[in-house]
């Protein structure tokens, strides 16, 4: 079957050129050879035309918060794609700048002997102006294809202001869109011709060293990055990723419903820096968590109420962490994709708004600049820990983000800062940070997607969260003392 059409948009008004040398994929926001509608989409179309494909995967290094950590996850995923791609005989470029601005005009370069162009959609950071530039600057046609959901985001035609609300709208449609998955392997069955690229191109744009698809030290010590925000612990890439997605299936699935609130319990997926970077596809964790449950469309749930459990017929666990990577991701996809002012703290909804103003001038127990809650030092020895988690390895544990979240609004002298606060943290030190899904946990500390609650000093009726409270409720002792401040933040 060709991709859907909802998911495929004409960014240019150029033609297709029959004569091209190549199909050209540009892999932005996914990263991966599996499960990818854009890259099933290039295929297709180099077979249409009886062309070889060729793909450009670029990694500039003026993007905003560039850093170690950020690089070395992208290079390993480079690294992976590399080995797959060889493997299937595709001609893959992985290049990375060496300074700011030395890759500009690769891509015009591969697009003029391009039949077309094919990239991908994301709703956020600098991706969407990137691509609208590009489809001005291209002489041939540019097509962005999304692969970020189970949904296309086209599909929701407008922003939904609750996870309910969305709900009903994913029980209603989905059922039609989860008929037409992408290919596991969209290269299988091979394709036309070989493709080669003008030494001029490979010349001026060398392909990325070994040394830089493996991320050495060295190799990134060279760039213009951040260099004080190290690599993450946590492997990079769609390899990784996929031994991630098995371990959680099989070892954490029945029990992620009741775990995955405790820290100590280790029942969460730890999927949301590879779905951030396109490493893994949301379909590829549909179609394992489908089969491990042994499940069949005929057991979705009738009508759409928008119930948060039962709708799938699965597992309560299963159904718990769907609802996380499909409707509460996919939420915040929506909202960024429809709302252009998605950052910012205007797009809040006007009751959260206005009961943060009312209570601007409360007295706060604790007041604290962005530069203590960097370094962790805060009176609160459980908010320290999750703040070191980040800083060491650009994580944070699921429910303790949330706590972070709230905990900040509480010891910022506005809620204005505290969300800038909270945006430079998240932005700069986690891997799943400028991404739809956690800009919207963050502005769900300020009561995105939520409804009111009962009057309190400072958070007026946006919901309340205390450190104390936490404490009482979650498995914490071994989070605790791995993360006690007596290592390297």
């Amino acid at each position: 079957m060709p991709v859907p059409k909802t998911r495929v948009k004409a960014v240019n008004d150029r033609q297709v050129n029959p004569k091209g040398r190549h199909v050209l994929y540009w892999m932005t926001a996914a990263r991966r050879t599996a499960y990818n509608y854009g890259l099933e989409r290039a295929v297709d179309m180099c077979r249409q035309l009886n062309k070889p494909l060729v793909v450009l995967e670029a990694l500039r290094v003026d993007y905003p918060h560039a850093s170690e950590r950020l690089h070395a996850f992208i290079l390993q995923g480079m690294a992976d794609n590399l080995a797959a791609f060889k493997e299937r005989g595709v001609r893959y470029h992985p290049y990375v700048e060496r300074s700011k601005g030395e890759g500009k005009g690769l891509l015009q370069a591969l697009a003029a002997e391009a039949c077309l162009v094919v990239t991908d959609q994301f709703p956020a950071f600098f991706m969407p102006r990137m691509v609208a530039a590009a489809g001005v600057k291209l002489a041939v046609r540019l097509e962005a294809v999304d692969s970020c959901g189970l949904l296309p985001m086209c599909a929701g035609g407008r922003d939904y202001s609750t996870a309910q609300s969305f709900r009903r709208i994913l029980q209603r449609l989905l059922p039609v869109h989860l008929a037409e998955p992408p290919q596991a392997d969209p290269l299988a069955g091979g394709l036309p011709g070989k493709s080669r690229l003008a030494g001029k191109i490979t010349q001026r744009w060398p392909a990325a060293t070994p040394a830089l698809l493996a991320a050495s030290p060295q190799a990134l010590a060279a760039l213009p990055l951040d260099h004080e925000v190290a690599p993450s612990p946590i492997p990079g890439g769609p390899r990784a990723a996929g031994e991630r997605l098995e371990r959680f299936v099989e070892d954490c699935r029945l029990r992620y419903a009741e775990g995955c609130r405790h820290p100590d319990a280790h029942a969460t997926s730890g999927l949301s820096p590879y779905l951030h970077f396109g490493h893994i596809s949301p379909h590829q964790i549909f179609a394992a968590m489908a089969e491990a449950e042994e499940w069949s469309p005929d057991r979705l749930g009738s009508g759409a109420q928008g119930r948060r459990e039962g709708w799938w017929g699965m597992s309560p666990g299963a159904e718990s962490f769907l609802d996380q990577v499909v409707t509460w991701r996919e939420l915040g996809y929506n909202f960024c994709k429809y709302r252009p002012d998605y950052d910012q703290y205007a797009s809040l909804p006007p009751w959260a708004i206005e009961t943060m103003a009312k209570h601007a001038e409360d007295e706060r127990s604790y007041v604290y600049g962005r530069e203590l809650l960097r370094q962790a030092q805060t009176h609160d020895t459980l908010w320290n820990a999750a703040q070191r988690q980040l800083l060491r390895q650009g994580v944070i544990q699921g429910y303790l983000r949330m706590l972070w979240g709230k905990n900040i609004l509480a010891w910022s002298s506005s809620p204005k800062l505290a969300l800038a606060a909270m945006l430079a943290l998240n932005d700069r030190y986690a891997l799943d940070g400028r991404d739809p899904n956690s800009i919207s946990g963050i502005f769900w500390v300020l009561g995105r997607f939520d409804h009111p609650w009962p009057e309190r000093p400072v958070f007026g009726k946006v919901r309340y969260m205390t450190s104390a409270n936490t404490r009482r409720k979650l498995q914490l002792r071994g989070y605790l003392e791995r993360f006690n401040g007596k290592g390297e933040a």
